[in-house]
């Protein structure tokens, strides 16, 4: 059967992306937008814009959620938005794409600094990065475009499709490099490549050259002369990097196998180390959880979403469950794990002791079970390694997330865990 005939796993299409109706959030200083370069998408319209009437009512259309799923394709953003007639009208805002120069100088100036790596790991956009490449449209680089009847410029819809625009961009500042024409798996794995192979220019100019000997003359001249074999190379200081793998619609995906070799290399060289594999005796869920906890980023990014979806999806858990599982490793390890998912009953000592040490210190009553003490919304639990790791939940709820850092004393687990 052809590639793409019924049946076929769909492709994924990284240079156009769809979003649901998104909830306008103003920041707390009255602005729509969040970022810095959300607040730039806003103010290139509003600078161009003839009238400010138009503007305040595109404004008002977007908190009223006028606007629905928006579609973003390089140089484009569509969406249909509701105005005083029953059907909507189909509006979009137009922009011109990065030249391949300018994605050049993107890249470039990226890898040429580990912080900017990071930075867009963590969906945040480096000032730097803009001023090399003008990322971010001037006054004039958006063109509105409406199928309703008003030729304002903007009319309302299409301001109203830009300020929810923005709310896009302040949640992934890769819609933006999308917009000016490269998809996000597209633009890290150029970055992943790049930095690879300038990692291995920096290593290869480092190392000393050495006289090389064929493999085979060296054994057999040592088998001829019933001498051992030479001693193994010294262990490097630190895993090599994985090989750098090209994008392909029919490969899977370059950054999980990525991770994954990057995973085996790390295993490898702390077993050469010490003799011991520190994930031999983990189950497949601790080592899932282990590995979304050690994923680059501060929040939840589209690669981030993607790898806890697969993970939950191959354990038959949620991704919620990950993320929670998440927070209990990151909280303290194996250990933390096993006191999210794991009651037990503590002997007489500690746990005792707990209670009346938190009311001496003016704490509010908490009710006991098991390793567990709790009111409404805060929770401390006994771990089998003698220290408490304080939860949070919403009042009323039984939904605890673990919080704070893990302490022998309850009263300082619990001091920690509200910020005192």
């Amino acid at each position: 059967m052809p590639r793409g005939a019924r049946g076929a796993a769909p492709r994924h299409d990284d240079r156009r992306r769809s979003f649901p109706q998104v909830a306008p959030r103003e920041a707390p200083d009255g602005r729509f937008a969040a970022t810095w370069w959300g607040n730039a998408w806003v103010e290139a319209l509003e600078d161009a814009a003839l009238d400010a009437a138009r503007l305040a009512r595109g404004k008002a259309y977007a908190r009223r959620g006028h606007v629905d799923a928006i579609t973003v394709t390089p140089g484009r953003v569509v969406a249909y938005v509701h105005g005083s007639r029953p059907r909507p009208y189909r509006t979009e805002i137009r922009m011109r794409t990065l030249g391949d120069d300018g994605w050049e100088r993107f890249l470039d100036e990226a890898t040429a600094r580990p912080d900017h790596i990071a930075a867009l790991l963590d969906k945040d956009v480096p000032h730097a990065l803009e001023a090399v490449t003008g990322l971010l449209p001037a006054p004039g680089d958006l063109v509105p475009d409406c199928s309703c009847p008003d030729d304002g410029y903007p009319c309302k819809h299409a301001a109203a499709l830009c300020y929810q625009a923005a709310r896009l961009l302040d949640e992934d500042p890769f819609v933006l490099f999308l917009m000016r024409g490269r998809g996000e798996q597209e633009l890290l794995a150029e970055l992943t490549r790049r930095n690879a192979a300038l990692s291995a220019a920096e290593t290869t100019a480092a190392a000393p050259s050495m006289p090389t000997v064929p493999a085979r003359a060296v054994f057999a001249a040592t088998e001829r002369a019933g001498l051992p074999l030479p001693p193994p190379l010294p262990l490097p200081d630190r895993p090599g990097r994985p090989a750098v793998f090209p994008p392909d619609p029919d490969a899977p995906d370059p950054l999980a196998l990525d991770l994954l070799a990057s995973e085996a290399a790390a295993r490898a060289h702390a077993f050469l180390a010490t003799g011991h594999d520190p994930v031999a005796a983990l189950s497949p869920w601790q080592d899932a959880v282990r590995l979304a906890a050690a994923h680059p980023g501060s929040g939840l990014t589209a690669s981030t979403r993607a790898l806890y979806r697969d993970l939950a999806y191959a354990l038959d858990r949620t991704p919620t469950d990950l993320a929670r599982a998440v927070a209990a490793w990151r909280q303290g390890g194996a250990a933390g794990l096993a006191v999210l998912e794991e009651p037990w009953d503590p002997p007489a000592g500690p746990f005792d002791r707990a209670r009346p040490a938190l009311l001496a210190a003016d704490f509010p009553v908490f009710r006991p079970w098991r390793n567990r003490l709790s009111t409404e919304s805060l929770q401390l639990r006994l771990g089998r390694d003698g220290l408490w790791y304080g939860y949070e939940s919403d009042a009323g709820r039984e939904d605890w997330w673990p919080r704070g850092t893990p302490d022998h004393d309850p009263v300082g687990a619990l001091t920690d865990l509200l910020g005192r």
